[in-house]
């Protein structure tokens, strides 16, 4: 831990051997500080990087120049997680050594390379690796290199930046039940097929209940992400379920795993404008049609649907979805100038967003007032919302962000957002969770052997996220609980002590109300970019 860590490596690094093919150079630190500072490479080396593009020249500079916004705290913490540990190995490739130390070494030059107060600086961390000599294939770096997301290293040094200021993580904490388990209602499984005369549109719904539901809690209704399915958060339903909620998972038409594979084939667009509208018109549809289904004599929902409060839990673009539907209003106007320039930098979740610049108003108010509370799994929010659209949410909300998320980065499109969103508000922080971590295992099975890369790939799913998901079962519980007679027996399970106290070693969770000044810091430093 930090206070074991060593301000001095135990060697002096002399010189950096970088290997490029069959050619290799020798470069002292010197030169390297030098390169860095006139972003010229010396006379000595134009043998060398002649055999280098103009674009690896810069890549090379641009490297050794920056600065990455984490402090030490937060690298070691970060390198401790199974994320960090993923990283650590990926990076001990570019390094040559002759032992089986390499990730052992780069741990600790990396935690060095933080100790600045600007934070992580690539040189610092090289002139600090425990050896007189440091191997370099600079082959393997480029890739890694061209790998490096700042918006990844600044959302861990907002991570560090909330983390509860507990003395220990062993300190006892009384806690009513295990949220994390099943309660004793049988769940029981329906799938509903409905079909909207008004906007000729069908919808499949997953009804979830069990022996044990009742009027006096809400129904919830799930909203997937784009190209999903409804049976993407199935172990949460069950969950709910066996509580006494009774839980319908929409499908949406028009922008599912059905409607996605088309596109694929070229029958049709990815996604239509229309969608960002017609999915919280979902929501309000099946609502109408649950209430339908509580007066209907002998059908076994009869009289247990409480469809006057309402939760929705939304993942990833059904995270924007229950947004809107909670009173976030929807701006197509201000996508117009923020989507012309610099689509090559977009992440995946911001080019989504992009499509609504198409619709024809300039706004949307899409709320339904049925809808009592939400939470927002990995949304989309930092360009559909506008600077003030977020600032409409009328009911609780609850946003998890995941700190390794490449599809919706945290810190641009839940982190930021959040701080707009009126109180009562919870964020909920997972410390190396991926964009699909939350998602059941059963629709994460394609993922096995994608590549890696800057936009995708390298997602923590499955069994490997079974502690994420036990997580979100807890807190999506209990604060669903909130909107019934019991919601004072679960509110411990929404403070920041529970987090800490769920806490793994691979995944540190947290959870804040408000924005500690600290990590709004961490804030400012991205939109002044």
């Amino acid at each position: 831990m930090i206070g074991q860590i060593k301000t001095k490596p135990l060697q002096t690094l002399e010189k950096v051997v970088v290997r490029y093919g069959c050619f290799a150079e020798s470069i002292s630190i010197c030169e390297l500080e030098k390169i860095a500072e006139t972003g010229r490479f010396g006379d000595s080396l134009k043998s060398y990087t002649n055999r280098l593009s103009e674009q690896q020249r810069s890549l090379i500079v641009g490297a050794l120049r920056a600065r990455i916004p984490i402090n030490i705290v937060s690298m070691s913490n970060l390198l401790n997680t199974q994320i960090g540990r993923t990283i650590l190995e990926d990076l001990a490739r570019i390094i040559h050594r002759e032992d089986d130390a390499g990730a052992k070494a780069l741990r600790a030059s990396l935690i060095l390379g933080a100790i600045k107060p600007k934070g992580f600086s690539l040189l610092c961390a090289i002139a600090a690796y425990p050896s007189k000599s440091l191997e370099i294939n600079l082959s393997q770096a480029f890739r890694v290199l061209k790998n490096l997301n700042t918006a990844f290293w600044q959302t861990q040094q907002f991570m560090s930046a909330i983390a509860p200021q507990l003395a220990s993580r062993e300190a006892e904490l009384s806690l009513p039940f295990d949220a994390t388990q099943p309660s004793g209602g049988k769940v029981e499984e329906h799938k509903l097929s409905l079909f909207d005369q008004k906007r000729n549109r069908n919808l499949s719904v997953d009804i979830y209940w069990s022996n044990i539901a009742s009027n006096e809690k809400p129904v919830i209704v799930f909203s997937h992400g784009l190209g999903s399915v409804s049976t993407e958060l199935r172990y949460l339903a069950k969950h709910l379920a066996s509580y006494g909620f009774i839980v319908a998972a929409v499908e949406h038409p028009g922008s599912n795993e059905a409607n996605s594979n088309a596109a694929i084939a070229g029958k049709n667009r990815l996604l239509q404008p229309q969608e960002f509208l017609h999915r919280p018109q979902d929501i309000s549809f099946v609502i109408d049609e649950l209430e339908k289904l509580n007066k209907t004599v002998d059908n076994p929902l009869q009289g247990k649907l409480a469809t006057n409060k309402v939760m929705v839990v939304g993942y990833s673009f059904g995270g924007g979805t229950a947004l809107l539907i909670a009173g976030a209003q929807l701006q197509p106007g201000s996508l117009k100038q923020r989507c012309k320039q610099n689509l090559a930098t977009l992440s995946f979740g911001e080019g989504i967003q992009c499509v609504a610049q198409e619709l024809p108003e300039n706004s949307y108010q899409l709320r339904d007032r049925r809808v009592k509370s939400i939470v927002a799994l990995n949304p989309t929010s930092s360009l559909m919302f506008g600077e003030t659209g977020l600032e409409s949410v009328e009911v609780p909300t609850l946003v998890l962000a995941s700190s390794a998320d490449k599809t919706t980065p945290a810190l641009t499109e839940q982190i930021i957002g959040f701080g707009k969103i009126p109180s009562p508000k919870w964020l909920v922080g997972v410390v190396g969770g991926t964009h699909l971590s939350v998602k059941d295992p059963s629709v994460t099975m394609n993922q096995e052997g994608k590549p890696n890369t800057p936009l995708g790939g390298g997602e923590v799913i499955g069994k490997q996220a079974a502690d994420i998901r036990k997580f979100v079962k807890a807190i999506v519980l209990a604060f669903a609980a909130q909107l019934t007679p019991e919601a004072s027996k679960y509110q411990v399970f929404l403070t920041p002590d529970y987090a800490q106290f769920a806490s793994t070693e691979e995944f540190p969770f947290r959870l804040v109300t408000e924005i500690p000044a600290d990590a709004a810091a961490v804030i400012e430093t991205v939109r002044s970019e």
